[in-house]
């Protein structure tokens, strides 16, 4: 199983355009094709040191929730959390969005890294969820989606 994936996308917009997509963790299940939908939890309502939010995911027939915990925010090129260890997922990953502008464009890079994965765990990864043992073509394609998410938008010009 990797223990770290990456995938980078150019899209043609703004930093800022891309940054309000992706720090909005209310839109990811826009984008992502596993995690259908985010929430703050208690009196979070954006990316912030500490702040947390609860995720929703479904893979196949499987269907879970995870609690995030936002770790670093530089808005608009930076945004880190990771998932709580808590029973019955004793696991923990760190997620990172990172934004580089380039000229008109914005380059994208979505990564995760595995900071704790019991044994166990991984066994019934394997077993039941086979596509997570390596999720490089899953954030290409959460990058595909979100470029055409965010490329469809035309630009509003003032009169």
């Amino acid at each position: 199983m990797r223990r770290s994936c990456e995938a980078t996308a150019v899209i043609e917009a703004p930093i800022e355009a891309v940054w309000q997509v992706v720090s909005d963790v209310t839109r990811v299940g826009e984008w992502s094709g596993e995690c259908h939908g985010c929430a703050w939890v208690g009196d979070a309502d954006s990316p912030v040191p500490g702040a947390q939010f609860r995720g929703r995911n479904r893979r196949a027939y499987l269907r879970w929730t995870r609690l995030n915990e936002v770790i670093k925010v530089e808005p608009p090129h930076t945004f880190v959390w990771r998932t709580v260890p808590r029973f019955p997922y004793l696991d923990s990953s760190e997620w990172k969005l990172i934004l580089t502008e380039e000229g008109s464009k914005t380059r994208v890079t979505e990564a995760f890294e595995i900071l704790r994965l019991s044994k166990a765990m991984e066994g019934a990864i394997n077993v039941f969820m086979p596509a997570h043992r390596d999720r490089n073509a899953d954030l290409a394609a959460d990058l595909d989606r979100l470029k055409s998410l965010i490329e469809s938008v035309k630009p509003t010009t003032k009169p």
